[in-house]
Parts: C-alpha cells; structure tokens; sequence
C-alpha cells in the first residue's frame, strides 16, 4: 500500500511520460528544479481548470455547441467501455478550456545521420523518446541546448497526454478545448487512443505503446463511425482521414529512403565510418528532404490548397520522422493479432498485456512474426 501510494504521488510530480518529467538521464543529463516545478504548476493548473462534464451542461451560459460537443464525448467515453474494453474511470468525464491550442509541447531528438529518437528516463515510469513541456518557450529553449549538442530537435504540439490511469483518483484525465473540436471520428479515435495508455503500457518501448494505442484508435474510431456516426460525420471522416493517409504514405517512403541512406553507419568498420560522415551521405539526405517537400506540395495542391500538414513540414527533420515512426512501426502486427482474437478487444487487450510482460528482445521478435504477411 505503501508503494502504492509513493508511485502515485510520483506520478504526480512526473505526470506520466507524455509530459516527460523527471529524467534522470538523457543528451543532457538530469533536470534541474526548474523543470520538475513546471511540471507540477503545469499539471495542478490544468486540473485546477477542469470541471465535471454534467456542471457544464446544466450551466445556462454555456455555448449550446460546446454543450453538444461534451454530451458527444461522453457517449464516446460510454461506448469505450461497453465496445472496446476500455477502463471505465474517472477519465474524460470533466473538461477545461485551457486558453490555448495545445496542451504541452514536446520535444524530440535524433543524431545528425540517424532515425534513432534520443531518450529520458523517468523513475518508475521508465524511459521515452520524447520530453516535454506546459509553454512552448520553454520547449523551444530545451530544443536549442540540443541543437546545438548537434543534434536534430523537433517542438511538437500536443493535444492530449495519458497519466495512465493513475491521476484518476484526483480526477483524471480531463477533456480539453484542445481537442474537443476536432471532426468526429477523430476525437473518437484520439479518446480511445489514450485510454488504451491506461490499459497496457510497456516501460522503455515507446514504439510498443504508440502502436499499440494507434490500433486501437483505428479500430475503434472505425467501430464507432459504423454504428454511431451519421452521414455527415463518416464523409467529414472519409475526406481527413484520405489526407492523412496520403501524407503517411509520402513520409514512410522518405523514412525509408533515409534509412537506406544512413546504412552505412550500421556495420561499424572503418571504410562504412568514414563514408557514413562524407559530403555525400549529407548530400542525399538533403535531396531527399528536398524531394520530400516538393512532393507534399503536390499532394496539397490536389487538397485544394488544404494547409493542415504545413507546419509538420516545416519543422520535419529525423527526429520527426524518428517519431512519426513510433506511432505506425507496430500497428500492422497489432491489428493482425487484432484479427486472431477473434476481433474481441478483451482478448485482444489480455493477448497484448501479455507481449507488454516479455522481454523487450523477444516481445519485438513476435511482433516481427505478427507483421508477416
């Protein structure tokens, strides 16, 4: 009980790897004070900011189509549980306005020729590849101590983060203007993405988590719009989602295309070292980055000039493409075990918390095998 009650009062200061507090280690080294303070002011304001859902239905002076947007999330959150076997908890059944568009900013690094992400490691959560924070300045001022280690840092915006349950008991998880407008098979899957954190959890395998969530937010959007969406939502979906689509394609052939370029880096004799730092491999990485934007101005050309993905663009770097990868590297293995169990997410759930108890050696040899045609 006691430990218990120590991991959660430390989940409280590191507020879970999302929001990435706490490193003990990293391109850096340790935090200092300063961070762990923005974390927990960060953390206690926006739970400070959160309400319960039904107060802000039953307020007279509340927007009637923010009233409408809450009464959709929560009949999502229902059917979270009763469909896709997700906890049914505190989480998601209070909302914030928190004034701004997202909700911290994290940052991600890779080394100049590599699509390895940079990690931290966090006590008792284990390690992730990505740190953040609640006000972008200072985000963006972390990114510039790596930049100039030479390494590759991206600031991403993020809409939503998990405490992986573990904040339920002062509220949980809270909805946020951040992502409450979003179209709505994408606030379904973005709902279900994060409390399929809560579910299973791997400590030190970001890649294993990420995909994990995705598929259960590809699989359970696809569920919800089928059986609850109307018309006008699956259409609004169809275009988002074929845009989406299209933009993973292009950035998982450049991904590609970079991990064939940086190949010489990977046996380690002498000859591959020194070609490895040569003007020609920075030179094909630049014309493929090139290719890459020229190519994404097509794509948004045929959008009708749709900007959604111009500021991923301009930011794109391999720390972005190292992140992006993290998020698609397992889904296909997952939905194949998906199907195997019958396409019951209990099982499904049970068969995945097993991998999540392997060692991480053998828990990636069996997705290897899932991701076998």
């Amino acid at each position: 009980m006691q430990l218990g009650w120590l991991r959660r009062w430390w989940a409280v200061l590191c507020l879970a790897p999302v929001v990435a507090g706490c490193a003990s280690s990293g391109p850096t080294g340790a935090p200092g004070l300063g961070y762990y303070w923005q974390s927990v002011t960060g953390h206690v304001a926006l739970m400070n900011a959160a309400r319960p859902v039904d107060d802000w239905l039953a307020d007279p002076g509340v927007n009637p189509a923010l009233k409408a947007r809450l009464a959709l999330a929560q009949r999502m959150r229902q059917f979270a549980v009763t469909d896709l076997g997700l906890p049914d908890n505190a989480s998601y059944t209070r909302y914030a306005d928190l004034g701004r568009t997202a909700v911290v900013w994290n940052v991600v690094a890779t080394t100049e020729l590599s699509l390895d992400l940079q990690t931290w490691c966090y006590p008792v959560l284990g390690c992730a590849g990505y740190r953040g924070y609640f006000k972008q300045a200072d985000a963006e001022a972390f990114a510039a101590t790596l930049t100039a280690q030479g390494l590759e840092a991206a600031v991403y915006p993020v809409p939503a983060y998990s405490t992986l349950g573990w904040m339920n008991w002062l509220g949980g998880d809270p909805l946020l203007n951040t992502f409450l407008g979003h179209v709505e098979g994408e606030l379904a899957r973005l709902l279900f993405h994060e409390l399929a954190h809560q579910v299973v959890y791997a400590q030190d395998d970001t890649a294993f988590n990420e995909s994990y969530a995705t598929a259960v937010e590809r699989l359970g959007g696809q569920r919800w719009l089928a059986l609850h969406g109307s018309e006008q939502a699956r259409a609004a979906f169809e275009v988002f989602d074929a845009r989406r689509q299209a933009f993973r394609t292009l950035t998982r052939e450049v991904r590609q295309n970079l991990k064939r370029i940086y190949a010489p880096s990977l046996d380690g004799n002498a000859s591959s070292a020194t070609h490895f730092g040569s003007v020609d491999v920075r030179a094909a990485k630049a014309a493929e980055m090139a290719r890459f934007r020229a190519r994404y101005a097509e794509l948004k050309a045929a959008w009708g000039g749709y900007s959604g993905y111009d500021a991923w663009v301009a930011r794109s770097n391999n720390a972005t493409f190292a992140l992006q990868a993290a998020y698609d590297q397992w889904v296909p293995a997952f939905e194949t075990l998906f199907e195997r169990e019958g396409q019951s997410f209990a099982r499904f759930h049970a068969a995945v918390a097993d991998l999540a108890r392997l060692p991480h050696a053998d828990r990636h040899a069996a997705l290897q095998r899932l991701s076998r045609p």
